[in-house]
Parts: C-alpha cells; sequence; structure tokens
C-alpha cells in the first residue's frame, strides 16, 4: 500500500503534536498519506511553518459548504445505491447502539460521504484513524459503502470509559486492524470481542525523535526547577501537584514550578496556587507550540506528570529522551515506559503526600536525577524511536494490499 489517508478529529493539533511526527515519519518510510480533519485547528498561528503548510493540504470535513454536501450524497447515492443504503443503515445502527442523539448521527452520515468523495478523487481506499473517537465513527460509516477501508490507533484510557457509547466493540471489530500503544491498551479491546479477533491487535508503540530530543546540558538552576507540560484539564493531575508543592513548602524544600499548557482548569489552578501562598513559586505559561517546548526541558531539573488517566504520555518520552528526571503516577501504560527507581520513579495517582516525598528525595539528590536521566533516554531509545516504530506500522499497511 504506496497511499493512504489519516483522519483525525483536529489536524495539526496543538496537544498532539506526535499524529504530525507519526505523519512525517510514514511518508519518510515512502508512504504517501493525505491528512482529513473534522474540524479546523485552534492557534494554528503559534504553530511553526511545517504545520501550517500541513494545514493548507489537508481536508477539513466540517468546512464543507451544505451544498456541496448534498451534490456529494446524491452522486454517492446515484453511483452504488445499495451501498449508500448500506451506509445509512450502519448510520442507524451506531444510533441505536450508541449515544442515541439523530443529529450526531446524521451529521456522522454526511461527513462520512464527504470523506468518501475525497478519497475517491485521490484515489486512495485506505484510511487511519487516531483514537476510538468521532472521527473514527465517521470512516467506520465510510467503510459500509464498500469502497475503502479504515485501521484505528487505540490510545486509551478515555475509549475504555464508555464502551457501548463509544461503539468501541463495533470501531475494534470492523477495523482491518487496531494499533495498540501499549500491552495495557491491548489488553482493554482484547476484552471486547473474541479471540478470534485478537491477531488484528498490534502493539506499534508511539515514539519520538532522539535525533530532536537529543540530551539537554545539565541545568545550573538556583532553585530545582519542576516542569510539567500538558492540558490544563482535571485527569491530568495537576491539582495533586500543587498540593504536593505546598507540602514541600511547608517542609522549607526550595523548588520552583512551570506549568505548560492551557486549558479548562486553568482559572481554578490560579486560585489554588494563590490559597497555597504559591504565587512566587510556580510560574502558568499557557499553550506553547512543540516548536518552543525544548527550551522548558532545557531548563528543567524534574519532568513531574500526576496524571489520573493516560494512555502512554509522548511528553514523557520527550523528557526522558532529553535525559530529564521523571516522576510520573504508575497508572494504565505509563509503568510500561517508567521502571520505578530504575529510569524514573512512579508514585500512586491523587496521592499527594508519596508525590511529594519522591520530589523531596530527587531535589535533594542531583546524582540520583543524572542517572534516571541518563536510563530514561535509553529507554526511549530501545522502545521509543519513531522512526523504527513506524516502520513497523508501515509494514502493517503495505500487508493490506488485496
Amino acid at each position: 500500500m504506496q497511499q493512504l489517508a489519516y483522519l483525525v478529529s483536529e489536524y495539526p493539533g496543538i496537544s498532539h503534536t506526535f499524529i504530525l511526527r507519526e505523519i512525517f515519519a510514514m511518508r519518510a518510510c515512502g508512504l504517501t498519506v493525505a491528512t482529513a480533519s473534522i474540524r479546523r485547528p485552534q492557534h494554528l498561528d503559534r504553530m511553526p511553518e511545517p504545520e501550517r503548510r500541513e494545514a493548507e493540504n489537508t481536508l477539513y470535513i466540517k468546512a464543507t459548504p451544505i451544498k456541496a454536501i448534498f451534490t456529494i450524497h446524491w452522486r454517492l447515492l446515484l453511483s452504488r445505491p445499495m451501498a449508500y443504503l448500506a451506509m445509512i443503515a450502519a448510520a442507524v445502527r451506531a444510533y441505536r447502539r450508541g449515544a442515541r442523539d439523530a443529529l450526531k448521527a446524521f451529521g456522522y452520515l454526511a461527513e462520512a460521504g464527504i470523506l468518501i468523495d475525497w478519497m475517491h478523487a485521490r484515489e486512495l481506499k485506505h484510511v487511519h484513524v487516531h483514537f476510538a473517537n468521532p472521527a473514527a465513527t465517521v470512516a467506520m460509516l465510510a467503510t459500509a459503502y464498500g469502497t475503502i477501508s479504515y485501521s484505528l490507533s487505540v490510545h486509551g484510557p478515555d475509549e475504555f470509559y464508555n464502551v457501548d457509547k463509544n461503539l468501541l466493540t463495533d470501531k475494534v471489530s470492523s477495523a482491518r486492524f487496531v494499533r495498540c500503544i501499549s500491552h495495557y491498551c491491548r489488553s482493554q479491546v482484547m476484552r471486547l470481542v473474541s479471540p478470534k479477533l485478537w491477531k488484528n491487535f498490534h502493539i506499534v508503540r508511539c515514539g519520538i525523535d532522539p535525533e530532536v530530543f537529543q540530551p539537554r546540558a545539565e541545568p545550573q538552576n538556583t532553585l530545582t526547577e519542576l516542569l510539567c507540560l500538558g492540558r490544563l484539564v482535571p485527569a491530568k493531575g495537576q491539582h495533586i501537584l500543587l498540593q504536593a508543592c505546598a507540602e514541600l513548602q511547608s517542609r522549607g524544600v526550595p523548588f520552583h514550578l512551570t506549568l505548560v499548557g492551557d486549558g479548562e482548569d486553568r482559572q481554578s489552578l490560579e486560585a489554588l496556587t494563590d490559597s497555597f501562598a504559591l504565587g512566587d513559586t510556580v510560574t502558568f505559561t499557557g499553550a506553547v507550540g512543540g516548536h518552543q517546548v525544548h527550551a522548558y526541558y532545557d531548563r528543567a531539573d524534574i519532568f513531574v506528570l500526576a496524571s489520573f488517566a493516560e494512555g502512554v504520555p509522548v511528553v514523557l518520552m520527550e523528557a526522558m529522551a532529553k535525559s530529564v528526571a521523571c516522576i510520573s503516577t504508575g497508572i494504565t501504560g505509563i509503568p510500561e515506559l517508567i521502571d520505578d527507581e530504575e529510569d524514573g520513579m512512579l508514585v500512586p495517582p491523587s496521592d499527594e503526600t508519596a508525590l511529594a516525598d519522591r520530589l523531596q528525595r530527587l531535589i535533594e539528590n542531583p546524582e540520583q536525577r543524572i542517572r534516571f536521566g541518563r536510563a530514561g533516554r535509553d529507554k526511549v531509545l530501545e522502545r521509543y524511536d519513531l522512526a523504527r516504530n513506524c516502520r513497523e506500522l508501515a509494514k502493517i499497511f503495505n500487508a493490506l494490499e488485496p
């Protein structure tokens, strides 16, 4: 298979730059990859030129004019009437099995037609979707027309919370293959279907380019610099991180924390910072482009991610590749990335005291930070090299040839 499409909910996305890197790596493997997105990206003005060029060449499905949508669907109906009826039937099944929202089901059907028409015009026969979200619903409905197939990258854990509403069983059963980013992820889709389908579930890890994320020079900070990079949302556990920071401050442990990112929790996190009198100790940067994160990694002594729910966070891979000592929570796929006390530290989620204890240990032990940093980079080189993992994924795509 030399040509395929990638469909994403928002592309390029400021919080999902790993998808952009994967697409670039797939092209480097010799595949022609066209890109489609359900909606236009936010913060495109903050992104570097490569992302802006990608946006210029991406189909934005929701931007299709109403008149064009009717024309597309009329053409699909006339071309393959029975196939079109099969697609309608699939949309009805999705309505009955999923959220039972008729307006959403109709919208997914409309978007599926746009995707089919765009792929036909480019002679594309396969589309790959990241996350088992509404974009995957659109792809699944599109395949009911009978002229294209789809595959799916499942990350978790959000996809696993409401299996019926998300139509996850239908999605993983109808996909040509499911790419799982961790053993934990594969176990969660295996429990949904017959063992006969397990052979279609492949573990292909995400990754980073270790040449781009080179080890930083050991920073010479006056205060130990803690870094947390990610969306400011409940699942990321930043409230627990601030509580741990308050404990550190009460113990007289000197440090500074930088929170990079934005999101719905920013106001409450800033209020919590003020209530703990951490205003001089914690800095909020807001959202930054992917090209700007290196400067924050370079200044960091410790990277900390106190998440309650994750797949396998790419930001941890990036920090480890930069030889920054990492502390995170022992949830979902994270223990496959970090071996506790070997190449980083893991704490129970929601335990601010355990997090404060581990942070204090690393703040007071620069030599251990260096050991973890070096071991962390070795782990990323061994298992999370983007180019090597994308070559594995390319082999799976190429095996789809009839």
